[in-house]
């Protein structure tokens, strides 16, 4: 890794250690003589390294819209933010210290400051030229008919080659559990509209994705390659993330100022849409299959904070349909 870092990208490391670890990354801290620290993500070899060139372009993109990010650092050659080495793809970016990620810490005026964060990255990406916002369908991560296909077909699979391990016993239950509550799901998407905003957005966007320093937005980091998708998915993603809404009891008044802030700045988004996200992410977490389906198509081990966060999606999709009446009336106020 230090000869890599050395004849890539012109850093000397005095030491290289392991950092904290993405699903299909590896991560190192790096320091330099001056004291410096530098984050160094390395994808699978399978990865394509034009993919991680878009995405870290993407992440400098919504730098200059003055969205907090990490610094990417570029390649010697000066035009590349990733370099290939042995196989793999490799990025360089500022190290963020003294920050934690996002998820189950949005309390105070950190709800206004993701509000804020997250309103200045959207209104900018709407400007990028990779295409302005346009009408479209629901997000295709809300889709009961694929999300029926998607479940069926990990029911069948299971029960072919019966599980295993409590996790895989509780992954087959709860398959089965949202595949027989897709009525259900469909009905909470009655009241959503049918035709929503779609536009470049970060691709995933997520508690662990945000980075705080206090109550205030220290980065944005890991941006997927540029991809249309819906505002609202990728705001109730962040907002709405499980440990989020287990852990903080007032999350609805907390949502209800992270909206209002990021409607004032990202107005192109409809009140109507806004409105619908708790419905919508509910709905999401009604239809999805992962990570249920991380041990029959191999995605990787099932780690003790795999297992946690699987089971919370399950706990917080009913708190989200218990309070839902409740957290949109709220959001109504709020977007008055």
């Amino acid at each position: 890794m230090a000869l890599l870092l050395a004849a890539e990208f012109g850093l000397v490391p005095e030491s290289v250690e392991e950092g904290p670890s993405g699903t299909a990354t590896r991560n190192y801290l790096a320091t330099t003589p001056d004291s410096r620290r530098w984050f160094v993500k390395t994808c699978p070899t399978d990865a394509d390294p034009e993919r991680a060139e878009s995405a870290a372009r993407l992440s400098e993109y919504a730098r200059l819209c003055r969205v907090p990010v990490a610094r990417a650092r570029a390649t010697l050659a000066g035009d590349r933010l990733v370099a290939s080495w042995g196989g793999a793809t490799v990025s360089v970016t500022e190290y963020v210290a003294g920050a934690v990620t996002a998820d189950a810490r949005l309390t105070g005026r950190a709800w206004e400051a993701v509000g804020e964060a997250i309103g200045r990255l959207h209104r900018g990406l709407a400007r990028h030229p990779f295409g302005p916002p346009r009408p479209s369908g629901r997000d295709r991560a809300v889709d009961p008919v694929r999300g029926r296909a998607r479940l069926s077909e990990l029911v069948r699979r299971y029960e072919a080659e019966p599980p295993r391990t409590e996790f895989e016993r509780w992954a087959l239950e709860t398959a089965r559990e949202r595949l027989a509550g897709l009525p259900a799901t469909e009905r909470l998407l009655e009241r959503v509209p049918e035709r929503m905003l779609a536009q470049l957005v970060h691709g995933d966007l997520s508690g662990p994705n945000v980075l705080l320093r206090g109550e205030r937005v220290a980065a944005v980091v890991d941006f997927a390659p540029p991809s249309l998708r819906g505002p609202i998915w990728e705001l109730g993603r962040l907002a709405l993330d499980p440990r989020t809404v287990l852990a903080q009891s007032d999350w609805p008044a907390g949502l209800g100022r992270l909206v209002a802030v990021y409607h004032d700045l990202h107005p192109a988004v409809p009140v109507a849409e806004l409105v619908s996200v708790v419905r919508l992410t509910a709905a999401y977490l009604g239809c999805t299959v992962y990570p249920l389906n991380t041990v029959v198509e191999g995605l990787g081990p099932v780690t003790p904070s795999l297992e946690s966060y699987a089971r919370n999606r399950v706990r917080a999709a009913a708190v989200l349909r218990d309070r839902l009446e409740e957290a949109e009336e709220v959001l109504r106020d709020a977007l008055r």
